[in-house]
């Protein structure tokens, strides 16, 4: 594809923009819904134990509280740098700089992040069953 000199003021570019901001918004807002579930997951956990007449203990959350607010606080975290970088972003390509390279590590940083989540998830789970 050929570039123009205009290509900086060509509005597919602010709207690119625009939706990988939305999406990482979107992923901001899913971190903090399943964060939500994961810190009620250990009541969930309560109630079916106490249906079926086991004794838990009443103040132990275990593992699901800390990890939903982590998962909150993330979700916090994402929508906050997303937000930031879309705010630079758009100021590089005002100034015509919109080749200038921003990185992946917020990306890998979540990737990472999930990982962990997901592990501590599964082996919490492991344990428990």
């Amino acid at each position: 594809m050929n570039e123009k000199d205009d290509s900086a003021t060509d509005p597919r570019i602010y709207m690119a923009a625009e939706r990988t901001f939305l999406a990482w918004i979107r992923t901001g807002i899913a971190f903090m819904g399943f964060g939500f579930v994961v810190a009620r997951f250990g009541l969930f956990l309560r109630e079916i134990a106490h249906s079926n007449n086991m004794t838990v203990p009443q103040h132990d959350s275990g593992l699901s509280l800390p990890v939903g607010i982590s998962l909150i606080a993330a979700g916090i975290m994402v929508n906050l740098i997303a937000a930031i970088r879309h705010h630079r972003y758009i100021k590089a390509l005002d100034r015509g700089q919109f080749r200038q390279a921003y990185g992946s590590a917020f990306t890998f940083l979540v990737a990472g992040f999930l990982a962990i989540i997901g592990l501590a998830v599964a082996v919490y789970l492991a344990v428990l069953l």
